[in-house]
């Protein structure tokens, strides 16, 4: 037995022996190396992902991140803090959960742009239109940054008026959403901009009767 455990003890110091190694040549650009450390890390770290995420795609993209910071940044392991296997599965805890938050905060918009959707549909079907030229005529960095802040929906279909200069119609056929649902993104999205761009004159806000679609 205790042959046994100093052979093991052995196999296990060359490993990682061999691992620093490994990680030593990828500071000089050595794809082969990293491709080997993928060989024996991948999968356990592919595992982990999978266990936390509950998703094969996600699990392989956060696996895709941590070998990709490995290559840009190898020096960032220390061999003197202990063995490469164990920082390299910590960073894929850590880039999971990071996933896991990711995906919470796009539910929570998407959801509550759904429920802004639901709520103004009645609204935007009787009420007026967004201005197409309106929309075209904002200008300013204030916007671009207010848009970032904006429910992903929201801020996809004023980005395709605003910025590529279609017309609602056309955001619908682009976007696959109705034309009265991508009406009620834009009045939600207009809204959510006026309240945050108060300093701006109310006319670059209205919303036209009549607009082109």
């Amino acid at each position: 037995m205790a042959l046994m455990t100093r052979a093991e003890d052995r196999s296990s110091s060359a490993g990682r022996h061999a691992d620093v190694a490994l990680v030593g040549r990828l500071t000089q650009g050595d794809t082969a190396a990293l491709e080997q450390l993928y060989d024996r890390y991948g999968r356990p770290a592919y595992s982990l992902a999978r266990r936390i995420l509950a998703d094969d795609g996600l699990a392989e993209d956060v696996v895709q991140e941590v070998f990709l910071a490995l290559w840009r940044q190898p020096e960032r392991f220390d061999a003197d803090r202990g063995a490469f296997s164990s920082w390299l599965l910590t960073m894929t805890h850590h880039k999971a959960v990071d996933a896991v938050r990711r995906e919470e905060t796009l539910r929570r918009r998407r959801s509550r742009a759904a429920d802004e959707d639901e709520a103004l549909l009645g609204t935007a079907a009787a009420g007026p239109d967004v201005d197409d030229q309106v929309i075209r005529g904002i200008q300013g960095d204030g916007v671009r940054r207010a848009l970032l802040e904006l429910p992903d929906v929201q801020r996809e279909a004023l980005t395709l008026a605003y910025f590529g200069g279609y017309t609602q119609r056309e955001v619908a056929a682009l976007t696959g959403a109705p034309l009265g649902t991508v009406k009620t993104r834009m009045l939600a999205g207009m809204r959510r901009l006026k309240d945050a761009l108060g300093g701006m004159a109310t006319s670059e806000f209205a919303f036209g009767e009549g607009a082109g679609l």
